[in-house]
């Protein structure tokens, strides 16, 4: 992967094939061949069309394909190779039977939550409880910097609109945040249904490395806009917001690096999974 570009997002337009070579037409009929030896993974977002014999090409080219949302903010589905590598997926699905290097993995993932905290020899159980009550905390924080109300997380399934403007800003994003790390969990070979820290859910380890970033891009976020829309939510300013945080904190690059560190540990060397 690291010898190609990882992502490259198209909408509104159409995936064809040309004399052997994958072509997009966009909606102003514009045409740009595609270099698609050279790119891991398709994004494919709304008003995109795709002949069949593209997507053979493009497979055969190990090249994944996404349908994902607006600006990949959400999830649809994936679409591999049956011959794509699965190094990386063998790799954690070792890490991950092995209950000494799972709790390992998970370690790592909250020492970099707990940067002074000493983790040596606690448990997973115990972590998980330093966890949210270092979130329950946060949220405190945040609302005191803000100077914003805050009565507690609250979700309810197909309620979205029941929600108070931060707890509806917090579940875009988080939703958004769980589309674009899909989508690169997938890219990299990797799977999002092994997770070391949260289980019996979709995509465990997906939550695992949403968990990394979730306070600058969500959590601030959330009680940022609940200031400046005072009492409106706005959805396109919401997109709008998570996208720059996003784009400035880099983060398909650095989710890329944060998963082979946080896999391997002290083995890790940029660019490798050993």
């Amino acid at each position: 992967m690291k010898d190609k570009y990882p992502f490259l997002y198209l909408e509104r337009g159409r995936l064809e094939v040309d004399d052997s070579s994958v072509k997009w037409i966009d909606s102003e009929g514009n045409v740009v061949r595609l270099p698609i030896a050279t790119i891991n993974t398709l994004l494919l977002g709304p008003g995109t069309a795709i002949t069949h014999e593209a997507v053979k090409v493009i497979t055969s080219a190990n090249c994944s394909v996404c349908w994902v949302g607006e600006d990949s903010l959400l999830f649809y589905a994936v679409g591999k190779s049956p011959t794509a590598d699965t190094r990386n997926m063998r790799a954690q699905m070792l890490l991950a039977s092995d209950d000494k290097k799972s709790v390992e993995v998970a370690r790592r993932m909250f020492a970099r939550r707990f940067p002074m905290a000493d983790l040596a020899g606690k448990n997973l159980k115990t972590m998980m409880g330093m966890e949210g009550y270092r979130v329950r905390e946060l949220y405190e924080q945040k609302a005191g910097q803000y100077k914003v109300g805050w009565k507690g997380r609250c979700f309810q399934p197909g309620k979205f609109e029941m929600g108070d403007i931060t707890n509806r800003v917090l579940t875009s994003a988080n939703a958004a945040l769980y589309g674009i790390l899909t989508s690169a969990v997938y890219a990299m070979g990797y799977s999002p249904h092994i997770g070391f820290i949260h289980s019996g859910s979709p995509l465990p380890f997906v939550y695992d490395l949403a968990d990394l970033y979730k306070e600058k891009l969500c959590i601030d976020l959330a009680f940022s806009l609940t200031y400046d829309m005072a009492g409106q939510y706005n959805k396109a300013k919401v997109a709008s917001e998570f996208r720059k945080r996003v784009i400035e904190m880099d983060l398909l690059v650095k989710v890329g690096q944060d998963i082979q560190s946080v896999l391997v540990g002290d083995n890790y060397v940029s660019g490798d999974c050993k």
